[in-house]
């Protein structure tokens, strides 16, 4: 059972500090998350996700094009968005990207849908926020029904119908995995079931096992439609370094500067060193040494019945090559001391 639970990284490619104090350019953030994704598959990790954003912050807008760069220098690491903007993108061309990344990775494209959380590409693109709900509903119903790669008979309101349309390339071996990204929708949940798509819970702050619910749902849900049992995976925040107090004290700092500028978008006070320290000891902010992540991760898998775990180890302008020593002490250590912490858990009592 602990050997087919999955763990992955996630990065939104955040504009990091360089050596010399000074923000990095975009271009060389994107080449550094290339790097970052190398040493992830030189590690045995098994997923590397990045997250679409269009905003000075965030270097990728196009996570299949840095993910293609990665599939290059890769041989077996799972390649995917964490997330892919589908209510302000086309589906049809979400879907031949993918399956582009499918071919040039040689079978190792996901892709994670959801609606986003930031909503830059509304505008940026031409939609209306006002439209959030329905773009998403029915851009989600002709995503999926691509997924058979058949000839396709569609018709919604946002779009003009196909007629026994087939859509190039086809994906080379089965379907394209896709999963949906929820963050705290309960019909989002629902909708996750509809489709037969996996469920990605984005756990941002709080109690991860106050998400409970939304896996009872989504078993109950699955069940109701009478779909098969689907993984489920959690997307969390964290940063590890060699002891607590060095996790900590280096993350602080740079953690806090992100998640003000978003906060002063979004109408949040400050960030005080209290909450930021509430987050690391009981919420869903995976920092601290290799033992103390681990032991945290096992028992979030564990409360919610996880098929994957992703941690989102960008945290605002903390320099690359503290993520790279971060992603080095997940896969060397923090994953093989979660392993064995779930194998003590399921071990037969003699």
């Amino acid at each position: 059972m602990t050997s087919a639970i999955e763990f992955g990284l996630d990065t939104f490619g955040d504009v990091t500090r360089g050596a010399d104090g000074a923000m990095a350019a975009h271009a060389q953030v994107i080449r550094d998350v290339v790097e970052e994704g190398v040493l992830a598959d030189q590690l045995g990790l098994d997923f590397i996700g990045l997250g679409e954003h269009h905003r000075g912050d965030f270097a990728i807008s196009a996570p299949e094009v840095a993910l293609a760069a990665i599939a290059a220098r890769t041989t077996t690491i799972k390649l995917g968005s964490a997330v892919t903007v589908l209510s302000s993108d086309d589906p049809i061309r979400v879907f031949q990207r993918f399956s582009t990344l499918d071919a040039v990775s040689n079978g190792r494209a996901e892709v994670i849908l959801g609606r986003g959380s930031f909503t830059e590409s509304f505008p940026l693109f031409g939609f209306d926020l006002g439209d959030y709900e329905k773009l998403f509903e029915e851009k989600l119903d002709l995503f999926t029904s691509l997924l058979p790669q058949q000839p396709l008979t569609w018709q919604g309101h946002l779009r003009p119908p196909l007629r026994e349309q087939l859509v190039y390339p086809p994906v080379e071996h089965g379907r394209l995995r896709a999963w949906i990204g929820v963050g705290g929708s309960p019909e989002s949940v629902v909708r996750a079931a509809h489709y037969e798509l996996p469920l990605m819970l984005a756990i941002i702050g709080g109690d991860p096992t106050r998400f409970a619910p939304y896996v009872e749902l989504y078993h109950r849900a699955l069940k109701q439609f009478g779909r098969e049992a689907k993984p489920i995976g959690v997307h969390s925040p964290g940063y590890i370094a060699d002891t607590d107090t060095q996790a900590r004290e280096e993350l602080w700092p740079d953690y806090k500067t992100m998640r003000d500028r978003i906060g002063r978008e979004r109408g949040w006070p400050p960030m005080g060193r209290d909450e930021f320290v509430q987050e690391a000891d009981h919420g869903s902010l995976y920092v601290g040494s290799p033992e103390t992540v681990a032991q945290k991760i096992a028992a979030t898998i564990r409360a919610l019945g996880l098929s994957r775990f992703q941690l989102k180890y960008s945290a605002g302008p903390l320099p690359h090559a503290k993520l790279m020593r971060s992603i080095e002490l997940y896969g060397k250590m923090v994953v093989p001391r979660v392993r064995e912490l779930l194998a003590q858990t399921l071990a037969p009592v003699s």
